[in-house]
């Protein structure tokens, strides 16, 4: 996508390059509220006012994304919390896991009753 992007604008630059090197003639200008004329080459100012127009539009993009730009630092702060706690429940995890298997172990190790014994003992009745 960004290769796009560059190729579009080097073409419009192109463009605007040759448009404006095409007119040579002189320019007035003047800066109403100081009564101040200046004359230049049309072609230096095609060059400068799509420059300015450029810039503007960055500058204007900028601050228009500042919103998305916050939200985006605040869920990554919010993601690293998020982080330090899945660590913590994994190694909480992890712990409670290591006790099933040696209670497992121990249950295994410990002697079963014989066939008898059990099935008196689903028949027996237990005290309240």
């Amino acid at each position: 996508m960004a290769f796009i992007k560059t190729l579009i604008r080097l073409i419009v630059l192109a463009v605007v390059l040759y448009f404006a090197f095409i007119n040579n003639d002189l320019a007035v200008f003047s800066l109403w509220p100081f009564d101040i004329e200046v004359t230049v080459s049309l072609s230096v100012a095609i060059v400068f006012f799509v420059l300015f127009g450029f810039i503007w539009g960055k500058f204007d993009s900028w601050f228009a994304y500042s919103p998305v730009r916050s939200s985006l630092r605040q869920q990554k702060k919010q993601n690293k919390k998020l982080t330090k706690e899945q660590q913590k429940l994994t190694k909480e995890v992890e712990g409670l896991q290591g006790d099933i298997s040696e209670m497992k172990e121990k249950e295994a190790a410990r002697p079963k009753p014989p066939l008898k014994q059990r099935i008196l003992a689903w028949f027996k009745r237990k005290k309240d």
